[in-house]
This record gives structure tokens, C-alpha cells and sequence, in this order.
């Protein structure tokens, strides 16, 4: 919204400064740290004396996780309330990438608020059921896939990027539809696989998020496009601002969300922003570069998965529990040890998946 006082300015007054993305990037930053700096404390309370007994905690979890009961969950609300307002004060309204991201976040966001709300009002573990979530997930894909398609370049449309080959590109034609919408649901339900620890999932997402949106800013401008040798995408070097928006209101979450948690995030948070990161790879055309740059999240999602399938086929588990982060738990890790040594993993992989931009 505040692009628009470009309108007043003749080219050499402070106006004139709303014009680039790195100042207003700055700006949603900024905006979102202090939103949620400032509600972040009403906002607990308001939910704890709403929630009562708070997140309902699994019998069968870690043994140090009982010692959590009673802290309120659906703090994503107060990240995604710091997103939105930061992005659309600071984003330019005639963006089509900024609302088909914004959609995809809140619209993942509203599905984990469900489910949350399932929880704590039934005082259950079992929320919105999975089948529900995931349909409601792929619909929510499927008009975004659909939507960034139509936006994108001619040339690009359809076409699947490959990193670090250069000029290479795979069309799928209306596969990558459902192609995207895989992404998009996977990214969403990785992230919230991950969201088990205090502070385990929030940093790791901020630093992934940070990644694709220094990508978003190369892949949209035609001079960077054009040293990094990597396909042009005019108009995504806008999310750069939703990113910042998202890295802000991150981090006043963490700072109630940072052992021992006053509050979770909930699946409001963790389904919208994992979303928010599919929605960013689909866009900027680097799906394959978020699985690199996200891949914590799929290895968490992958303990999950190949547990399951091993306990079916055999009876027998493969790790001590899944996701892998209870497993680490189970072996006598303590909670902070795992979160930070995962937070240093997400920094590796997020530079590899920064390095494919020049490796050509």
C-alpha cells in the first residue's frame, strides 16, 4: 500500500524511497518484529484463558513432553497477523505472486486453525481429520498451481526448472499442476511434522524462507537473472517483502516460542508457513532447489513415512519414534541440544541450496 506514495514523489525526496524493494523489505520487517513484539503477550493471554488446559499432549510422546501441559497453542495466529499486516502495507498491491502466496498461507492457515480448534475444544489429540485436511490442502494447490501457471512467463509455463543444469527445463504440460500442488501440500505438511520442539520448526522455516526469497529477488530481476544464468520470472522479486514480513513476525514469535514455550504455533502456524514456502518455490520456479533449501523438512517427513511403512510390513519400528526429532529425544538428546543442532543443519542446506544459483 505505501508504494503507492511514489505517486508524490518527483524523483528526489523521500518518496521516492517506496519505490525499491530492498527499502520496503526492510520495512515489513521491521513492521512484523514490532507486531509481534507488541501482541504477542495479549495474545497469550488471551488464549490461554481461552484454551484453559491448553494443547492437548500425546500419551505416547516423549516423557519430558507432560511437563508442557497446560501452554496454549494457535500462536501462529500472532505470525500470521504480523505477515499479513507488514505485507500489505509494504507489498505492491499489483503483484499477482504477493496474493497467490498470501492465499496459499492463510488459506493453509484457516485449515490448521480448524484443527487446532478441534483440539482444544474437544481437549483431544484428533483434530480436523486427515483426509479433510488434505483435500481441503490439494483445492487450495490446485487454484494457486493453477493461477501461478497463468502468470508466469509463456516460455515457462508448465516447464519444471532443473538447478545447477542451465537453460534446462522439463515441460510437463498440465502435469505440473498436480506437480505444484504436491509441492505445495508436501511443504505444508512437512513443516508441521516438524513443529514438535520449542522453537524447532519457526527457525528452520525463517531461514529456508530467507533463501527463497533472496531467489525471488534474483529470479526477478533481468540482470541478476542474466549473470546467475538461472530463468527470468518478472514480478517475484515482490515476495522478497512478503519474506521479510514472514522473518519478522518468526521472530517475535520465537521469542515467546524459545524454551520453555509460553506458546505453540500450532497447526495455524505450521501448515501456512510451510505452505507459504511451497507457494514460493512454485513461483519463483525452484521446487526442486526447496527440497535442498527445506531439507529438514523432508527428512522429517520421510522418518515419518518410512516408519510407518516398515511398521506395517514388519511389525517392527526403524527408529525409537517419528518424527526423527522424538527419536533423538528418545535416545537422551535434551530439547535444546536437538533444536539447535537441526537449526545448524537448516543454515547448511540452505547455503547449498544458495550455491545451485551459481553453480551453472
Amino acid at each position: 500500500m505505501l508504494y503507492w506514495l511514489t505517486n508524490l514523489s518527483d524523483g528526489g525526496d523521500v518518496y521516492n524511497l517506496f519505490r525499491y524493494i530492498t527499502f520496503r523489505t526492510g520495512g515489513a520487517f521491521f513492521t512484523a518484529l514490532i507486531f509481534g513484539f507488541i501482541f504477542g503477550r495479549p495474545l497469550i493471554n488471551l488464549l490461554r484463558s481461552r484454551q484453559g488446559k491448553g494443547q492437548p499432549i500425546r500419551e505416547d510422546g516423549p516423557e519430558g513432553h507432560f511437563e508442557k501441559v497446560g501452554t496454549p497453542t494457535m500462536g501462529g495466529v500472532l505470525i500470521l497477523g504480523a505477515l499479513l499486516v507488514s505485507t500489505l502495507l509494504w507489498a505492491r498491491w499489483d503483484n499477482p505472486y504477493v496474493w497467490i502466496v498470501l492465499f496459499v498461507t492463510l488459506g493453509f492457515g484457516a485449515i490448521g486453525f480448524a484443527d487446532d480448534y478441534a483440539k482444544v475444544s474437544k481437549n483431544t489429540t484428533a483434530g480436523v481429520s486427515g483426509r479433510v485436511r488434505l483435500g481441503l490442502g490439494f483445492l487450495i494447490a490446485a487454484f494457486s498451481a493453477a493461477l501461478a501457471s497463468w502468470v508466469h512467463p509463456e516460455a515457462l509455463t508448465f516447464q519444471l526448472a532443473m538447478p545447477v543444469f542451465k537453460d534446462t527445463l522439463f515441460n510437463l504440460g498440465l502435469v505440473f499442476i498436480p506437480f505444484a500442488m504436491i509441492v505445495i501440500v508436501g511443504s505444508a505438511n512437512a513443516v508441521n511434522l516438524t513443529d514438535g520442539l520449542d522453537g524447532l520448526a519457526v527457525m528452520p522455516v525463517m531461514i529456508a524462507a530467507g533463501t527463497l526469497g533472496i531467489i525471488a529477488y534474483a529470479v526477478g530481476r533481468v540482470d541478476f537473472a542474466q549473470y546467475l544464468e538461472v530463468h527470468y520470472v518478472p514480478g517475484t522479486g515482490e515476495l522478497l517483502v512478503f519474506v521479510a514480513g514472514l522473518i519478522g513476525g518468526g521472530l517475535g514469535f520465537l521469542w515467546y516460542n524459545a524454551p520453555p514455550a509460553a506458546v505453540f504455533m500450532g497447526d495455524t502456524g505450521s501448515l501456512a508457513l510451510g505452505g507459504a514456502l511451497g507457494a514460493i518455490a512454485v513461483a519463483t520456479k525452484h521446487e526442486i532447489v526447496l527440497a535442498i533449501v527445506g531439507g529438514l523438512f523432508v527428512v522429517e517427513a520421510l522418518s515419518v513415512i518410512i516408519q510407518v511403512a516398515y511398521f506395517k510390513r514388519t511389525g517392527k519400528r526403524v527408529f525409537l519414534m517419528a518424527p526423527i526429532h522424538h527419536h533423538f529425544e528418545k535416545r537422551g538428546w535434551a530439547e535444546p541440544q536437538i533444536v539447535i543442532r537441526f537449526w545448524i543443519i537448516s543454515l547448511i542446506l540452505a547455503l547449498i541450496g544458495l550455491a545451485t544459483l551459481k553453480i551453472r
